[in-house]
């Protein structure tokens, strides 16, 4: 293990979040209320884009959408982040947080990717696959957040 990861490993700092008994499961449900902002967002967003509802606007929809996702992805991380500093050591161990933290890479870089290209104004095709990519990395990074817990 390198000397920063070793370092982040062997971190106390908040060591009170692990301590304290209710705030662990405080910051539990945060998490959990921001993982349902920012993914009940983008699913309403991409049945737009699969053609669903196509009365709405897609950029009006888009920007309702984008907001709350990354209102969603801040409490989400914002949480995730306290939750990671009580216990670094073991988070970094566990094969399915390492999961994790990739695949939130790989949506951040394919939401990149997809508002870079314009997506949102075209439906096309590739906009749809994007989408799809989308929904299933977030579906995964949901189940690799579960497992953590039995690995």
């Amino acid at each position: 293990m390198s000397t920063a990861l070793q370092r982040l490993a062997e971190f106390d700092g908040l060591s009170w979040v692990a301590a304290h008994p209710d705030a662990y499961p405080a910051l539990e449900v945060v998490h959990i209320v921001g993982i349902a902002l920012l993914l009940g967002s983008l699913v309403v967003f991409e049945l737009r884009v699969w053609g669903f509802a196509s009365e709405l606007p897609t950029a009006a929809l888009a920007r309702l959408s984008l907001r709350l996702s990354v209102a969603g992805f801040l409490l989400a991380a914002a949480s995730g982040l306290l939750m990671f500093a009580s216990q670094p050591g073991e988070l970094l161990a566990n094969r399915a947080f390492v999961w994790k933290i990739g695949l939130l890479a790989f949506a951040g870089l394919n939401a990149a990717m997809f508002h870079l290209r314009g997506g949102v104004h075209r439906a096309d095709a590739l906009a749809r696959a994007q989408t799809v990519l989308s929904l299933g990395i977030w579906l995964a990074v949901i189940i690799c957040g579960r497992w953590m817990a039995y690995l």
